[in-house]
């Protein structure tokens, strides 16, 4: 793996170590408050416009009762019109119960454990020297990178995302919005035995 890029969660978990330097304690517990109290008591589920294709979609997988959960979860929820770039048809396959494997797939994708607010993915960015590996919910990374001073998520086939709303924070994590929809690779195959 090239030195220069260094994994989101080595970053976090540097981060989180330094936010409970005792000199600082206080001023992280602070902040970690001050999130709660703006977030409300609004979790990612209810914060995500309930008539959004993302909505829709997570409900279909079931992942709307986990977006509801305890968390923290960060993720990355596409608008409607990246979903309207999508094949005709697409979105309707993927809510028949034979599409639920893909859609729930495709949506932890999106899906980070933790809260990663954009400055934390900027840090590891810069840290990692122009590019950081982000690991998902799918087990799957994205590549975050900046362009013009906006985040910029690549996918495994290339496809591209660029946060367009941060910061969103919510009772249980945090949502980013991006303007494109992001394709995990290729299953692996099963292991044979």
């Amino acid at each position: 793996m090239n030195k220069r890029i260094i994994s989101l969660g080595l970053a976090m978990g540097l981060i989180a170590v330094a936010g409970c330097d005792k000199n600082d304690g206080s001023k992280t517990a602070n902040q970690g408050t001050e999130a709660v109290k703006k977030a409300g008591d609004k979790t990612i589920g209810a914060g995500i416009g309930q008539d959004s294709q993302f909505a829709a979609l997570a409900k279909a997988a079931g992942l709307d009762v986990t977006l509801n959960g305890p968390g923290p979860y960060t993720v990355f929820v596409p608008d409607d019109a990246a979903f309207g770039k999508l094949p005709v048809g697409t979105v309707d396959t993927l809510k028949k119960p034979e599409g639920k494997t893909d859609l729930t797939r495709t949506l932890t994708y999106h899906i980070l454990p933790g809260t990663v607010l954009t400055e934390d993915l900027g840090k590891a960015i810069d840290n990692g020297k122009g590019k950081a590996l982000v690991q998902t919910m799918n087990g799957q990374t994205l590549t975050a990178t900046k362009d013009g001073g906006k985040i910029v998520l690549s996918d495994s086939s290339g496809g591209k995302a660029t946060i367009v709303e941060g910061d969103q924070q919510r009772s249980n994590g945090v949502v980013q919005y991006i303007d494109a929809i992001l394709t995990p690779g290729a299953q692996a195959a099963p292991a044979k035995k």
